[in-house]
């Protein structure tokens, strides 16, 4: 099968995330484009694209999919519609896409934090939370969100102060809350990147002072340190139970007594790091390539 046209997909940048992918996202343009594939950049949501004429719609950045969730899943069907080939598939997306994932994650024996989820149109309290999850501060957040958007870390006074917020909030969508993690802010967060199930590299994400945010646009750094083997272990194992066969995966953690607990398993928009470790953007390709290649050789 030759690819015609192939879709890098990104969004409309209105300054929301410091446009903290567009050099990775120019890079690997550029790369594809350099290896011969016949690329082209397309924003999810422009209702002027024709997906029709695309053979493979690959998802780098649509950062804003969970300000639109509905629009989103609809492009998704319409893709599906089309016949139009997703990486990653669109199935896996939308299970990815609501972090209730957590849940199937943590029945097939993957460590995961301790959750407590606030359904849309139930209320928040604070009492309860606290008491069920045995914790001195917690964080609460979208089921469906990313880049920390409304995101609270949060003492049980101030959980009290914030209740009518958060019931406010709940009216529109689910909320899970979860014991705030210490080890973030001490420790940082470890990154392990995945092409087509094979690990590539590690980055470790640590909050700036005061913070718990390890996200970049707010005062966050990267750091390339060698991966303790246990943890590096324990993402894989993560990768071989529901992401095989991505394209890409990024399992983000943080090592509690020596192991890795699973904060997110990203499978739609994650900022790879690719400039972060040599060989990378190379691996992503051959990665790409190799997906191509098992695809014709299915519809032969």
């Amino acid at each position: 099968m030759e690819i015609q046209q192939i879709a890098l997909v990104t969004y409309t940048d209105k300054g929301s995330y410091a446009g903290i992918s567009e050099e990775e996202n120019t890079k690997l343009f550029e790369l594809l484009q350099e290896k011969g594939l016949p690329v082209s950049f397309q924003i999810w949501d422009d209702p002027a694209v024709d997906w029709s004429q695309f053979d493979l719609v690959l998802l780098k950045s649509p950062w804003d999919y969970f300000d639109k969730i509905d629009a989103f899943y609809a492009w998704l069907d319409k893709l599906e519609q089309l016949n139009v080939r997703v990486l990653n598939p669109v199935r896996t997306v939308r299970w990815n896409a609501d972090k209730r994932y957590l849940l199937d994650l943590q029945t097939k024996g993957v460590k995961v934090v301790p959750t407590v989820w606030l359904e849309a149109g139930t209320s928040f309290n604070a009492v309860e939370v606290f008491t069920e999850l045995k914790a001195e501060k917690i964080i609460i957040k979208p089921a469906v969100s990313g880049g920390a958007k409304n995101t609270f870390a949060l003492s049980p006074s101030e959980a009290v102060v914030k209740e009518e917020k958060i019931n406010r909030l709940l009216q529109q969508e689910s909320f899970l809350a979860q014991p705030f993690v210490e080890e973030v802010s001490t420790k940082g967060e470890w990154s392990f990147l995945f092409f087509n199930g094979k690990y590539s590299h590690t980055v470790l994400k640590a909050a700036k002072p005061g913070d718990f945010r390890v996200q970049h646009f707010y005062g966050g750094t990267v750091h390339t340190p060698e991966p303790p083997a246990a943890l590096l272990e324990t993402a894989q194992h993560v990768i071989d139970t529901v992401a095989k066969y991505c394209l890409y995966a990024r399992v983000d953690g943080v090592e509690v007594a020596g192991e890795l607990v699973l904060m997110e398993l990203e499978l739609i928009e994650p900022f790879l790091f690719l400039s972060t470790n040599e060989g990378a953007f190379e691996r992503y390709y051959e990665a790409l390539m190799a997906q191509i290649g098992a695809h014709a050789v299915s519809l032969a």
